[in-house]
C-alpha cells in the first residue's frame, strides 16, 4: 500500500481499488480461489461447482430513476453470479440501518428486493439486521451474498482469452452512473436518464449454450467498461482493442458526458455485461443476445490481440488510437 489512510478513490473500482485489494487483501489472504480475482469464487462441493459472491451497497440517493438500493443489491449480486457462469439460486441480505430511518422507506426497499428476486428466479433465504446511532450511517447500507450452481461446460476465466476473440458489450453504457449523478445534482435533460439496473440471468442461460466458445464475462459496474477491459488485459496478459464508434451509447448520455467532461466508458453500469467470445461464434452469440429485451442493444466493439500485451487501446472514428487506461480515482463515489 502506497497510502497511509483510506481515501474515497479506494472505492472507485479503478487503480486505487486494485492497489487496496491486491496490495492488502490478496497479499494477506492469498489462496487459489481468491487469487483468480473473478466476480466471485468458483468452488467444488460434493462433486458440483458452485459460485459464491458478496457485495455491499452504499449508493446515494437510495431511490433513483430506474431503481433503488434494494433492487440494485439483488441485481448486482445476481449479475456477479452470472459472470461466474452460474445459475443464481440463493441470496442473503444484511442491513445496517441508521436510527430514525423511515419504516415506510425500509418496507419499500424490501418489497423491491422481493420483486426483483422473484423475477430473477432467486430466493432471499437468510439475513441480518443491525441498527446504529443516528449520524453513524447514511440511511441504510445493504450487504448481499449470492450462491449459484455453475453450469456444465462453462468455464469463464481471463486466462482463456486468445487473439482474435471478440469483445461484446450487451447494451448502452453509462446510464446508471449518469442517472445517479443527475439525481444527486438536480440535472435535467431533454430525455430523462434512467438507470439500467436489471438482472441478467437470461443472458447467462443463452451464453451457456455456447459452452467453451464463451471465454469470459465481466460486470462493468464501478469504473465502467474501460476499467473492466483493463482488468481483463492485465489478468490475461493479452491486449484489447475497442472501436469507440461501435460502443453502444445513448445520445443523451453522450451529450451530457461531453457537457460535464465525463468519459462514459468509465461510468458505472448495473445491467450490462462485457462478454469475450471466440471469433467464430461471435455473430451467433450477438444475434441471440439481441433477441432478449435486456440485451437488445448488444454490439461487437473490439477484439483480443497480442499486439499490445496488458493494455487496452481505443480506436477513434478517425482511425487514431489512444490508450484506454485504468481509472485512477473516482468520477462519482457511492455509485453502488
Amino acid at each position: 500500500m502506497k497510502r497511509e489512510r483510506i481515501l474515497m478513490g479506494h472505492g472507485s473500482g479503478g487503480r486505487m481499488t486494485q492497489e487496496l485489494v491486491e496490495g492488502l487483501f490478496k497479499r494477506t489472504w492469498s489462496n487459489p480461489y481468491l487469487d483468480q480475482m473473478l466476480d466471485g469464487a468458483v468452488l467444488e462441493v460434493g462433486g458440483r461447482r458452485i459460485a459464491v459472491t458478496t457485495d455491499s451497497y452504499v449508493v446515494t440517493p437510495l431511490f433513483f430513476p430506474g431503481g433503488d438500493i434494494g433492487k440494485l443489491s439483488v441485481c448486482g449480486t445476481v449479475n456477479d453470479l452470472v459472470a461466474c457462469g452460474a445459475k443464481p439460486l440463493y441470496l442473503s441480505a444484511g442491513f445496517i440501518i441508521e436510527e430514525g430511518f423511515p419504516i415506510d422507506d425500509l418496507e419499500r426497499i424490501a418489497f423491491s428486493m422481493g420483486g426483483i428476486a422473484r423475477e430473477a428466479g432467486v430466493h432471499l433465504v437468510t439475513g441480518d439486521t443491525k441498527v446504529v446511532e443516528k449520524g453513524k450511517a447514511d440511511g441504510v447500507f445493504i450487504n448481499t451474498t449470492g450462491i449459484g450452481i455453475v453450469r456444465d461446460g462453462v468455464d469463464y476465466r481471463p486466462d482463456r482469452l486468445e487473439p482474435g476473440d471478440a469483445v461484446i458489450v450487451t447494451g448502452k453504457v453509462g446510464e446508471h452512473g449518469l442517472a445517479i449523478l443527475a439525481q444527486r445534482e438536480g440535472l435535467n435533460f431533454s430525455t430523462p436518464v434512467t438507470s439500467d439496473c436489471q438482472p441478467l440471468h437470461r443472458l447467462g442461460e443463452i451464453l451457456a449454450r455456447y459452452g467453451p466458445a464463451v471465454k469470459c464475462l465481466r460486470d462493468p459496474t464501478r469504473g465502467g467498461v474501460a476499467t473492466v477491459l483493463n482488468e481483463l488485459a492485465q489478468q490475461s496478459g493479452r491486449g484489447l482493442v475497442v472501436r469507440e464508434g461501435d460502443i453502444p451509447l445513448d445520445p443523451v448520455v453522450a451529450g451530457a458526458c461531453e457537457m460535464l467532461g465525463l468519459d462514459p466508458l468509465y461510468l458505472a453500469n448495473e445491467g450490462k455485461m462485457v462478454v469475450i467470445v471466440a471469433e467464430q461464434a461471435a455473430a451467433a452469440v450477438l444475434d441471440d443476445l439481441r433477441r432478449l429485451p435486456e440485451t437488445r442493444d448488444s454490439a461487437i466493439v473490439g477484439y483480443v490481440t497480442d499486439e499490445v500485451p496488458n493494455m487496452v487501446l481505443a480506436e477513434t472514428e478517425l482511425g487514431a488510437r489512444r490508450i484506454l487506461s485504468l481509472l485512477e480515482s473516482d468520477q462519482l463515489p457511492r455509485i453502488c
